[in-house]
């Protein structure tokens, strides 16, 4: 077969992959933590649960070390973002009293969002960041099934 037969027939081909392949989701955007942050969502990432709060494990879109998705509409981990302004001394928002609760031996800020909620780890050296669509109501049972990997992978932040 000639080589342009051949590409008139690939072309169709790719495009029609590529048509299937578009789901019109896209997955959490990927922080981008250096040095020992990397390092432990790299490890954490490796640790994460099948399930959260019953749902299965997905594949995130973009793919990344540092982000994870669970169910539909998607539970998203996001691992090596930056600490949240509640927790920032002198930044406007800074609340040293904000809302937090401890899961099994992690301290997640707790943030109610359009929709759902976001949970940020509090005293971690890379913070964990999880956001829970309402669809999942009461939201925090999924912390249950992340603390523990949390807890063994990510050290605590020397003070």
């Amino acid at each position: 077969m000639p080589a342009a037969a051949l590409g008139a027939l690939l072309v169709p081909s790719a495009l029609l992959t590529a048509g299937c392949s578009v789901t019109g989701q896209t997955g959490p955007t990927p922080p981008s933590p250096s040095g020992r942050a990397a390092k432990v969502c790299r490890a954490l990432h490796d640790a994460l649960p099948a399930r959260v709060d019953g749902q299965r494990r997905g594949e995130a879109d973009p793919a990344s070390d540092y982000t994870a998705v669970w169910g539909d509409p998607a539970i998203e981990l996001r691992c090596g973002v930056p600490r949240p302004a509640k927790l920032t001394p002198g930044d406007e928002e800074y609340n040293p009293t904000a809302d937090a609760a401890e899961v099994n031996g992690v301290s997640w800020l707790i943030e109610k969002q359009d929709g759902g909620y976001r949970f940020t780890t509090t005293d971690r050296v890379a913070n964990v960041e999880l956001t829970v669509p309402d669809d999942y109501a009461p939201e925090a049972e999924a912390l249950a099934d992340l603390s523990d990997p949390v807890r063994r992978t990510v050290p605590k932040r020397q003070l």
